[in-house]
């Protein structure tokens, strides 16, 4: 009686423990990893995203989203995208740049009107092209665009009016070429540093000023650690959702389109969660102490345009006035 009952328990234990093994291999798991803090509207999207795909699938995709940069750098991510060691990864347009070199051009200093007009070009040939760039060159597949918003300066302990207010001041900038020309362009010395290391740098004088959009000043909560906000709007940010090709393409059709529209409904929520914190930081940024100025943007612009003819191998000649002038 006590064998037959140890063989029964054995037999139990063995089938829970194949079952288990067959639902974790029926189980798609996708890694999704982004730098941003936890409360940036692009990782509540993210989120947003994975629920849908979990219920509408029955978990049988399960997406894992990785904000605070737990997965490292956006680099590091994007090449663990790359080689397939994780998932997805969102990043702005100038980091996947690295691997195809044009993509930094959406990212150029006042290149976009408005977010329709960085809409417009995305959904256009040009934007198709760019795109399908990432996935003839590193197997990237694009999901989404999402608006990030409009990067403006701030500092520690200097008003700034115009580009040679800028001059000498330690600049925190992504690990970007274009980014550390156009701090150039305004006389900064430009310092690359990781997302994650940025909070503790300003508030340790590691750099004296960063720019961002003002969602991502809020989320980071670099008002804690910086005195002055210039609205200085001079560049437009598109991000990307970018997936491993092989992994989409492993997916049947009816998850892909899944996955899609989920994507577009958390990429919706992310992007009208920024517009109204955009219409509204300003003033909650003063109400914290924070000094708001309004630069000379002529002045900005002007020298910032300064690093067009320096990425014009790079893009092709008269490629930014093409992207600028359309309707």
């Amino acid at each position: 009686m006590k064998k037959a009952f140890t063989v029964s328990i054995v037999t139990i234990f063995a089938a829970m423990a194949f079952f288990s093994i067959k639902v974790q291999a029926q189980t798609t798991v996708i890694k999704w990893g982004i730098v941003l803090h936890h409360e940036h509207p692009f990782v509540l999207g993210m989120k947003k995203t994975a629920e849908i795909v979990a219920q509408k699938t029955k978990n049988r995709i399960d997406m894992q989203v990785f904000p605070a940069a737990q997965l490292g750098t956006g680099k590091d991510m994007i090449e663990a995208v790359v080689f397939g060691s994780q998932g997805m990864a969102t990043e702005g347009a100038a980091m996947f740049s690295q691997w195809a070199p044009r993509l930094s051009i959406l990212e150029a200093p006042y290149i976009f009107r408005d977010v329709d007009h960085m809409y417009k070009v995305m959904k256009s040939p040009i934007g198709t092209d760019l795109t399908k760039e990432l996935v003839d060159k590193r197997g990237l597949r694009v999901l989404g665009v999402l608006y990030y918003g409009v990067r403006h300066l701030t500092t520690a302990n200097k008003a700034v009016h115009k580009p040679e207010d800028v001059k000498g001041l330690k600049l925190r900038v992504p690990e970007v070429t274009l980014y550390l020309e156009m701090a150039k362009s305004w006389g900064a010395n430009p310092t690359p540093m990781a997302f994650a290391e940025l909070y503790l740098g300003l508030k340790q004088g590691v750099v004296d000023g960063q720019e961002n959009p003002l969602p991502t000043i809020n989320a980071g909560k670099f008002y804690e650690v910086q005195k002055y906000l210039m609205l200085t709007g001079h560049i437009m940010v598109p991000q990307f959702h970018a997936i491993n090709e092989k992994l989409w393409m492993s997916l049947s059709k009816e998850d892909q389109t899944i996955i899609r529209d989920a994507v577009d409904v958390g990429i919706n929520f992310s992007n009208d969660l920024i517009i109204k914190q955009e219409k509204a930081l300003a003033d909650e940024f003063k109400q914290k102490g924070m000094t708001v100025i309004t630069p000379d943007v002529e002045a900005f612009r002007k020298a910032s345009m300064a690093v067009v003819p320096k990425f014009e191998d790079r893009w092709g000649k008269g490629f930014y006035e093409k992207i600028a002038a359309v309707k």
